[in-house]
């Protein structure tokens, strides 16, 4: 394996992920600089630094490649592995914007013997499997509306530095956590939903850039909200996102039925479910075979789908396009409020 960009989710999950799989070697690791790589290679007997992702690209020793950088690098590195003959595992948002990640999942295709592979929203993984069979099995009904929030206070101190997620060079058209719940929404719902309207606020327009010292334009929105519906089912869609919560934060996603409804507490890490007039009854997760606590084995699921063949289900590109192409219709949107 070799790593090129190990931020915080690579240190955290990846790199101890991978080197506790058995006949998993971490060869080499490019970070941002040369300083950083080499306190990560020390920190977790990666054995080599490269001075650059294209060298580690091009190494011969390398089979397989973990993205970890911001969005912006995410296509262009991920083109090159596949053209070298890497098998590749990029860290989510899938790319800026959905022409970037449709380029990507086209270099997949024609590469078929290669394992391409996102890492998958990880929210919902021990829910997933009950909310999708509350869905088939007619216990909710009709799907009448489906409402995400998301909020919290990360972006409420207007002298809080800026960060890549507020950058659009960076992050491109990747709005707070819109794409990390719309892609758990995907798993539930067979059908992409249509945009209506979406608004977004900038309360603070310029923010200090940590590293330079210089103030910078934040052009990515500190708040948003979505409607739109789901044309399969005609449910309606309503998604609110907020970086600037200043009372308790909050992270749900309600399902409403003509029958009952679910309601998933992400804060506390619980699924409820109420039939229509009834008490909530609480559901309980459901531990993911061979996974943590919390349903995460997106390192073993890779190693697997390389040597085994498996299929990518936890995310493929294919659905990586899906959801880009939301955000990106949801971008265009914007200031239709």
């Amino acid at each position: 394996m070799g790593f090129i960009g190990a931020g915080g989710n690579t240190r955290s999950r990846h790199l101890p992920g991978f080197a506790a799989l058995s006949g998993v070697e971490l060869v080499a690791v490019a970070n941002r600089t040369t300083a950083s790589s080499e306190a990560v290679a020390r920190a977790f007997g990666i054995g080599r630094v490269e001075p650059d992702w294209r060298a580690l690209v091009a190494a011969p020793d390398i089979d397989a490649i973990c993205i970890g950088t911001w969005p912006y690098l995410h296509a262009e590195i991920t083109l090159a592995a596949l053209a070298a003959g890497k098998h590749v595992l990029t860290e989510a948002r899938m790319a800026r914007d959905a022409a970037e990640a449709e380029a990507m999942l086209a270099a997949s295709r024609a590469a078929p013997e290669l394992v391409a592979q996102i890492v998958p929203a990880p929210f919902t993984l021990v829910f997933d499997g009950a909310i999708r069979r509350f869905l088939d099995d007619g216990r909710l009904g009709a799907v009448r509306e489906v409402e995400v929030v998301h909020t919290h206070g990360a972006l409420a101190d207007p002298a809080t530095p800026i960060t890549w997620r507020q950058r659009a060079d960076l992050s491109g058209h990747n709005l707070l956590t819109l794409g990390i719940h719309y892609e758990a929404l995907l798993r539930w719902f067979d059908d992409d939903a249509e945009v209506g309207a979406a608004c977004g606020e900038t309360f603070t327009r310029e923010r200090r850039d940590a590293e330079t010292g210089a103030m910078r334009v934040v052009d990515i929105p500190d708040c948003v909200t979505v409607s739109g519906r789901f044309p399969g089912s005609g449910a309606r869609l309503r998604m609110h996102l907020s970086g600037v919560e200043t009372t308790t934060p909050r992270n749900e996603v309600r399902i409403n039925g003509e029958a009952g409804g679910l309601r998933l507490d992400l804060v506390n890490g619980a699924l409820w479910h109420s039939p229509r007039g009834g008490a909530e009854e609480r559901i309980e997760a459901e531990p993911v075979a061979g996974g943590e606590a919390d349903g995460w084995r997106v390192e073993a699921d890779f190693v697997e789908s390389i040597r085994e063949g498996r299929a990518v289900t936890r995310t493929d590109f294919a659905t990586g396009v899906r959801y880009m192409r939301f955000t990106d219709a949801v971008w265009a949107a914007l200031g239709g409020c």
